[in-house]
């Protein structure tokens, strides 16, 4: 191994402890990855956990100027080849090898850019733009990864992809009410007002979601077995995540985020592994 095949496999480390740090449960979902793949899933979450947290998080600096100077840094990555930002350098390693398509990313970061400004009061349209970009970009991007550079599988699967990254955004949004409504002043749901948040408003949201997880749920049984079972075990988390959120007061949500216990994501990963191992999935 030469200085830069070194130098590559720390950035990869980078973004697997990122993905390690940030998300146990999608950290678990991705030891069952194909090793092939696990590493490029590493990669594209260390890049999007990062955008997301310059947006989500640093409230005590200047956003604006750090996501520029991210984009900026990662199209020069992109250009020369390197980065010394080993995120960045191994997000671009990534996109290279697997040929993601520059308009997913530039849609990912437009959405990014999206939450620097008020989030309130969208239209139909860009409510589906901003999940568009902040969710089932990064869905179509795992695919490419998934179908290892096979176009006609990625068109075949591409409409699933999305459907489950909106799946996920929704979720995220209804799990997030309580931070995104009471503290960053966002309202990502059109027509819906969460000073009166009503049990018709969740149940009409519910059954979008419904609907986005009965459709993604026939893309994953496409995929190749070197990553259904991760998507799948992913699927179940956030499945488990919605029961728990249907059963939860449109008011309680305004003040609590729901999440799944450390216990249940146990039991999860357990039967995901047998799964694995009978080949059941």
């Amino acid at each position: 191994m030469n200085n830069l095949e070194i130098f590559d496999k720390v950035c990869g480390h980078s973004s697997k402890m990122v993905t390690e740090k940030y998300s146990t449960s999608f950290s678990r979902a991705s030891t069952l990855f194909k090793p092939e793949i696990r590493q490029h899933i590493y990669n594209i979450y260390g890049f999007v956990r990062f955008a997301d947290e310059i947006v989500d998080t640093f409230h005590n600096y200047n956003k604006a100027k750090l996501m520029e100077e991210f984009e900026q840094n990662y199209r020069s990555a992109l250009e020369n080849g390197i980065s010394l930002n080993p995120i960045l350098h191994s997000f671009c390693l990534t996109q290279r090898e697997k040929n993601i398509p520059q308009h997913l990313v530039d849609a990912f970061l437009h959405s990014m850019k999206m939450d620097l400004g008020e989030i309130k009061d969208l239209n139909d349209d860009k409510y589906n733009e901003y999940i568009y970009g902040s969710a089932e970009v990064v869905g179509l991007m795992c695919l490419k990864v998934f179908v290892n550079g096979n176009d006609e599988e990625y068109e075949k699967m591409k409409p699933y992809a999305q459907s489950l990254g909106a799946a996920f955004q929704k979720i995220n949004f209804l799990r997030d009410i309580s931070a995104d409504f009471n503290d960053l002043n966002r309202t990502y749901f059109p027509n819906v007002d969460f000073r009166k948040f009503s049990l018709a408003d969740k149940k009409a949201i519910e059954e979008d979601i419904a609907a986005d997880f009965e459709h993604a749920f026939k893309g994953i049984k496409m995929l190749p077995i070197s990553s259904r079972i991760a998507v799948f075990m992913a699927y179940k988390y956030y499945i488990n995540l919605f029961k728990k959120i249907r059963r939860t007061k449109p008011e309680a949500l305004l003040h609590k985020r729901i999440s799944v216990s450390n216990a249940r994501n146990i039991y999860l990963f357990g039967e995901m592994m047998l799964n694995k191992n009978l080949n059941l999935v």
